[in-house]
């Protein structure tokens, strides 16, 4: 039996733009939303808080889930399930320290984030779930298990 890991994604939008993380992977530098795991007994609102301003230095204060996303890593037999966020950005804490890894926060035309290394199809489809208007995750819509699964179309 795997692992289960909840992670959390913060997308934020203003001005047409969206708030990003340049970080530091295996694969390279890569474009990520803010985002990352959960702690034990976080909730998901506070979760998504915390990780925007460790990677960011940005407050952020959700008001509506965009999708609920699942992704099995094979190799090492985990499945993640990342609820992607958004809301409203607010001051940035020029006092802060971004966490390990996180090169820079970003604020991203579409046009942009398409012309970069985006870290993963996960970061994809929550931005295209934000940008659609609607949420990726729709009990209605039939294609809903292609929509959720990270990865898959």
């Amino acid at each position: 039996m795997g692992i289960i890991s909840v992670t959390v994604a913060a997308i934020l939008e203003r001005d047409g733009r969206f708030l990003v993380v340049e970080e530091q992977t295996d694969e390279g530098v890569r474009i990520n939303q803010p985002a990352g795991h959960l702690e034990p007994g976080e909730s998901i609102i506070a979760g998504v808080q915390r990780e925007t301003l460790e990677e960011s230095a940005y407050r952020f204060e959700p008001s509506a889930l965009v999708g609920i996303y699942r992704w099995h890593y094979a190799q090492k037999d985990v499945t993640y399930v990342r609820f992607a966020v958004c809301g409203t950005v607010g001051a940035r804490r020029a006092d802060l320290t971004l966490d390990h890894g996180i090169l820079r926060a970003l604020w991203l035309t579409p046009e942009q984030l398409r012309m970069r290394a985006v870290a993963s199809q996960r970061a994809c489809h929550a931005l295209r779930g934000r940008l659609s208007g609607r949420p990726a995750l729709s009990p209605r819509d039939p294609r809903r298990s292609r929509v959720n699964d990270f990865g898959r179309r």
